[in-house]
């Protein structure tokens, strides 16, 4: 035991003093941070709908805008636009009626405006921009004007009352939602988001132990090592360390965004709800699960990394279990639109993949405390399991150079020694 401490605090020294790892997390923490806390600072109200700079709304501010409001042209050779309908369904744009269709085409490609609508009939119209961009749908707001104006004419013609009719066919409807248990929906995006940063917790520390593991055979520093210390002690040193810096590292960056979030969740005006404002319960769950499954695949990296002695062959000895975890990402992902089928019932209590099923369950559909125990208790079991495995194949790899093992070849010499 005095050896894996010695093991274990020699590794998190190399991973806290590594000027990389911890310059990477303070530079992403404050980008994250940074991001969050814009606007205070920054007019983003176009973007979050929120009239908020530093807290207050400056009405010099509030006047500068107004002032840059985009120019609309409209020419009517039908005789059915009606402005005001115009200025109620495009209420943040100016518009001018133009005095013939050369006009209008000439003031927007010479880029007065920014669009215009030459009207041509009562169901027709072209539409000019000089640059259209992705989320331009002014056409469609137009179409409805277009249709408004035509219920509008026919309604006067045939001497009808349009707003009865219409009240008559969009009688409001009063809904109260009683959600009893989970809203799928609105738990689905931040779900999303844990399983994707648990991949990536796995993925990038997985291949970062198996290459220290690597490059301590491939330079020769295993021989020295293992006459001091066992290769138990050293594979779960070297897996333990890499959970904490994991752990620590993720933690950090969620914990600043998660944090800054809540403080500034007013100034977004909640948009952001959906990603970053996870229940308590999700979160402990993620964090007794995703550990969970980092030390898992970390054992299995580990020993991985032994069955190589040159580091550009960790790729074709580490490619079967990437296999498995893409694959399982994959499902995972998949499932959560069915959160309560049978597929994802049996991956939440499958080690490989509990550890994203099983909290995405808790977070959007119906699990029993049994399960989330049961689950727990053979990931547990499973991490044991294979920590015993890793470090026996560790043992066995550490001082065999040459070609990389195969895991087949390794399993067979396991059983042979047995």
């Amino acid at each position: 035991m005095k050896r894996f401490w010695i093991v274990l605090k020699y590794e998190l020294k190399e991973y806290f003093t590594n000027k990389v790892f911890m310059g990477l997390t303070v530079v992403l923490v404050v980008l994250g941070a940074a991001a969050l806390f814009l606007p205070r600072f920054v007019d983003m109200s176009g973007f979050t709908g929120v009239q908020v700079v530093g807290d207050k709304e400056d009405d010099s501010t509030q006047d500068s805008q107004q002032g840059e409001r985009p120019l609309f042209l409209y020419a009517d050779e039908a005789g059915v636009v009606q402005p005001q309908v115009l200025g109620e369904m495009f209420p943040d744009v100016d518009w001018q009626e133009a005095d013939s269709a050369d006009a209008l085409r000439s003031l927007v490609e010479n880029q007065e405006a920014q669009a215009g609508f030459l009207v041509t009939g009562a169901t027709q119209y072209e539409y000019y921009v000089y640059n259209k961009g992705m989320t331009d749908h002014n056409t469609a707001v137009f179409d409805q004007a277009m249709k408004l104006f035509y219920r509008m004419q026919y309604s006067q013609q045939k001497g009808w009352d349009l707003g009865e009719i219409t009240a008559m066919y969009d009688v409001p409807v009063t809904v109260t939602e009683q959600i009893l248990n989970k809203d799928s929906g609105s738990n689905y995006w931040y779900c999303y988001v844990l399983v994707i940063i648990v991949f990536m917790l796995i993925v990038y520390y997985g291949q970062m132990i198996a290459v220290s593991v690597t490059s301590e055979k491939s330079n020769r520093a295993i021989e020295v090592l293992v006459t001091s210390t066992s290769p138990n002690s050293l594979l779960f040193g070297k897996v333990i360390a890499g959970a904490i810096g994991g752990v620590f590292q993720m933690g950090v960056i969620l914990g600043a965004i998660l944090l800054s979030y809540r403080v500034n969740r007013e100034q977004w005006g909640g948009m952001l709800d959906m990603f970053l404002h996870i229940p308590g319960e999700v979160l402990i769950a993620f964090a007794f699960f995703g550990l969970g499954g980092y030390l898992f695949y970390a054992f299995l990296f580990g020993a991985m990394g032994a069955l190589v002695s040159k580091t550009e062959d960790i790729s074709k000895s580490v490619s079967g279990l990437m296999v498995v975890v893409m694959i399982v990402y994959f499902f995972s992902l998949m499932q959560l639109m069915n959160i309560d089928g049978p597929i994802i019932k049996v991956l939440s209590f499958l080690p490989i993949s509990s550890y994203s099923t099983m909290f995405a369950r808790v977070a959007m559909g119906s699990v029993a405390a049994w399960e989330i125990v049961v689950s727990f208790l053979i990931l547990a079991a499973s991490i044991a399991g294979t920590g015993i495995l890793g470090a026996k194949l560790y043992r066995m790899g550490t001082l065999r150079y040459g070609n990389p093992i195969k895991i087949g070849t390794a399993l067979k010499d396991l059983r042979k020694s047995d």
